[in-house]
């Protein structure tokens, strides 16, 4: 492989003790990248389908149900352009859709691909996400399905990370419904805040997120550009699986245990899944 250029080997130390359990702050050096220009970001509006450009108002509570998100009023270049001033949020998913920042986000997960190979294998579904926040944004509380780091590039913003394994923050149900395509965010209690861990993440800073692990972010008072670069693993398509059996045992009026953690892999109810999800694709055609 070539020499990093996003991560030093300090970084990769960091994220080969905390991987995949525990969150680690992690130096990084992407700084400027021609892809990630305002100019950049308003062509790659331009060539992303529309649905995978999202943008609301962000002046939010930590907690908040995703049909009560209003709308900012703006166009997309309007929400790029005056993003320091008109108080909104705005992500680009699934960047790799777009050749050249496929190749910058595969390039980008190469430099950590030995650390993440040495403890869950392949990774799998690559997948990255562009952020951009006025002063003061929330990004509600919620969980995401995939191993993640967040780089901050511009601005700052605090993230407070909570355990990954608290089904009281986050319900089997809530796991359940969200694989059943349901939303990410989660209900908020203000007597769960002292659970989370804050984190500083100035530009140059980058946080290693472990599956599942619920968390809510506070933009500083700059306008704030940061980078999501996610994967998945065996183990994390097991612990979906093994949800996803949960509720079917949950229809039956039984309460099954939730999945648990790494290292264990969940084995009988990802196959069980499986299998009836097989048989059921079989049965449709």
């Amino acid at each position: 492989m070539d020499k990093p250029t996003v991560f030093g080997s300090n970084a990769i130390d960091k994220l080969t003790e905390a991987y995949p359990e525990a969150p680690v702050l992690l130096d990084h050096q992407l700084g400027d990248h021609p892809l990630l220009s305002n100019a950049a970001l308003a062509h790659l509006a331009d060539a992303m389908r529309p649905v995978d450009v999202e943008y609301n108002r962000a002046d939010l509570p930590v907690g908040i149900d995703p049909a009560d998100v209003p709308d900012n009023g703006l166009s997309v270049i309007e929400t790029i352009e005056n993003i320091a001033t008109n108080g909104s949020w705005m992500v680009f998913k699934f960047i790799e859709q777009v050749p050249a920042y496929r190749d910058f986000l595969h390039q980008t997960l190469a430099e950590i691909e030995p650390a993440v190979r040495n403890v869950t294998g392949e990774m799998m579904k690559l997948e990255g996400f562009i952020f951009l926040s006025s002063p003061d944004a929330v990004t509600p509380f919620h969980m995401d399905p995939e191993h993640n780091i967040l780089l901050q590039l511009k601005g700052s913003k605090t993230m407070t990370v909570f355990p990954a394994d608290d089904e009281e923050l986050a319900p089997g149900t809530a796991h359940e419904a969200f694989h059943n395509g349901g939303h990410r965010n989660l209900q908020w209690r203000d007597d769960f805040a002292a659970r989370g861990k804050a984190f500083e993440l100035p530009a140059g800073k980058a946080i290693y997120v472990p599956v599942k692990a619920p968390h809510w972010v506070k933009n500083g008072p700059a306008p704030s550009l940061s980078l999501s670069i996610t994967w998945q693993s065996e183990w994390a398509y097991r612990e979906q699986y093994a949800r996803a059996m949960n509720a079917t045992l949950r229809r039956f009026g039984l309460n099954p245990a939730a999945p648990k953690r790494f290292p264990h892999q969940n084995h009988a109810k990802s196959l069980a899944w499986r299998t009836i999800n097989k048989v059921q694709r079989t049965v449709g055609r």
